[in-house]
């Protein structure tokens, strides 16, 4: 029986949590302590629930507490025995601030959730980085959190969720692009809120009636922010920015860019800053993380759409752990040669996180 190898592993989406809600308390300023302390912290309030849950049973720390809110049993659950050389913290709660209607309130919940992860989950190991979160309501005070803490070594990226009320290269959001550029700061964009909140419904057509739904059609809000991304110029504008579309689905980026490049061609008076083909922007501005990759019954068929884009190069392995559709580094795309593999699996996050 052939042995596998045991790469080593860049986790690019590796979930946290709060133990509870008091854990934020000593980190928020007033009067957001004390509304916290009262009445809780504040969600976005997603209109769907998975039938199944979201996590993964196993993962549940033996102390107690939410799955994932352990830092110490995610390290012994997961991160060793899984060769992870860096678990990129992903906040599963404080991506969706920005469906909040109080801009200042979810600002402050970003702050607090930042300055805790640095305090409580940072030093528990080296392989922990984290990205940090923001309220996109409002840019200004977004910049200032990027500013003040995106300088700290182990804050790798600035995440967001996909729910937004407005397509992520609209130039209301520039500030945001050149906070993260000045800082060297990728943005990562993850799945979670789409229709919560004072967000637009999570497909073109309106809300859908059920999770499976929903979640299934994430991929549309990630194919809307990146057509904006490329034909709004922030790649041209900001040439050194890079964009993260983090669990929304692998293989729509190749027909989406033929139908982007082809429209481009007849109509791109209609964005003369562009001096390339929409798919050039992509290919060197753009990382997507594997998980949930689509799984054909034909292995072939993903081999196949590999090779219609730069997958070796753009793709970034995450697992989603500790959730319900995990995915097992040690199991998934085992059919690539080892140097593919290596990439996908730890370089193109190397790099791009500066590791």
């Amino acid at each position: 029986m052939k042995t596998v190898t045991k790469l080593p592993v860049i986790d690019c989406d590796v979930h946290n949590q709060l133990r509870s809600g008091k854990d934020l308390l000593p980190y928020l300023d007033e009067p957001w302590r004390s509304h916290a302390a009262q009445f809780g912290i504040p969600g976005a309030g997603l209109p769907y629930s998975s039938p199944i849950g979201n996590k993964r049973k196993d993962a549940n720390p033996p102390g107690g507490g939410p799955v994932g809110s352990d830092p110490a049993y995610m390290l012994e659950h997961y991160v060793h025995p899984f060769n992870v050389e860096y678990a990129l913290l992903c906040s599963d709660s404080f991506i969706s601030a920005s469906g909040l209607a109080d801009a200042d309130y979810a600002a402050a919940l970003c702050r607090a959730y930042n300055d805790y992860v640095l305090a409580e989950w940072i030093p528990q190991s080296p392989k922990y980085k984290t990205y940090m979160c923001i309220a996109t309501q409002d840019p200004e005070q977004a910049v200032r959190e990027i500013d003040r803490i995106g300088p700290h070594p182990d804050i790798v990226a600035v995440s967001v969720t996909g729910g937004s009320r407005m397509p992520y290269g609209q130039r209301f959001f520039h500030p945001i692009y050149e906070a993260c550029e000045r800082h060297g700061l990728p943005l990562v964009m993850h799945p979670g809120a789409e229709g919560a909140g004072i967000f637009n419904p999570p497909t073109a057509v309106g809300h859908v009636t059920n999770y499976l739904q929903w979640h299934t059609c994430l991929s549309q809000t990630f194919m809307a922010h990146l057509v904006s991304f490329v034909c709004d110029g922030v790649f041209e504008k900001y040439p050194n920015f890079k964009v993260v579309l983090c669990e929304g689905g692998v293989t729509w980026l190749p027909p989406l860019l033929w139908r982007l490049d082809k429209n481009y061609k007849a109509l791109r008076s209609s964005v003369p800053w562009l001096k390339r083909l929409p798919s050039e922007y992509v290919r060197d501005h753009i990382f997507i993380t594997t998980q949930p990759i689509e799984e054909p019954d034909n292995p072939k068929h993903l081999a196949a759409m590999f090779e219609m884009f730069d997958a070796e190069n753009m793709l970034l392995f995450s697992s989603d752990y500790p959730h319900w559709d995990f995915d097992d580094p040690t199991k998934i795309l085992r059919w690539l040669p080892e140097d593919k593999q290596r990439k996908i699996f730890s370089e193109n996050a190397r790099k791009l996180f500066r590791l």
